[in-house]
């Protein structure tokens, strides 16, 4: 099992934005992780490019899934995970594709992805990576 923390955000939404990943194994040990700015951008938008960038890490990688049966998506964002889960419609056309675009990666990486909604607190990797990255390039 491959578990995959994401955050996005945006300090002003809009305003300067950025994303987060961490993903680690089922026993915590850490695989990758990283965290970028994405420019000007809302809280939900850079949600979702989180989960893309993640997605798109994985399918670069795809050896280290060889093992790893399963990917686990965990995000602090309940609209987002309700969202991917289809409990939410999405009336957004940019976050339609978005979507459009975690659905297709979904698809490359040919095995089971699954998402699942956290506290905040149990984000805090992927939540410093954002901030760290933000700060970074506000500096």
């Amino acid at each position: 099992m491959i578990y995959v923390y994401t955050d996005g955000g945006a300090r002003g939404n809009p305003g300067p934005a950025a994303i987060g990943v961490f993903i680690c194994d089922e026993n915590g040990k850490q695989i990758h992780g990283f965290g970028k700015t994405i420019g000007e951008t809302t809280n939900n938008i850079a949600e979702y490019t989180a989960v893309n960038e993640a997605l798109e890490w994985l399918l670069n990688n795809k050896h280290i899934l060889k093992s790893h049966a399963k990917i686990h998506f965990f995000l602090d964002s309940l609209l987002l995970v309700s969202q991917i889960n289809r409990i939410y419609k999405i009336k957004n056309p940019k976050l339609q594709e978005l979507l459009f675009s975690v659905r297709e990666k979904e698809s490359q990486l040919l095995c089971p992805v699954s998402y699942t909604h956290i506290p905040r607190e149990k984000n805090k990797k992927a939540d410093a990576l954002v901030n760290l990255a933000l700060d970074n390039k506000l500096q």
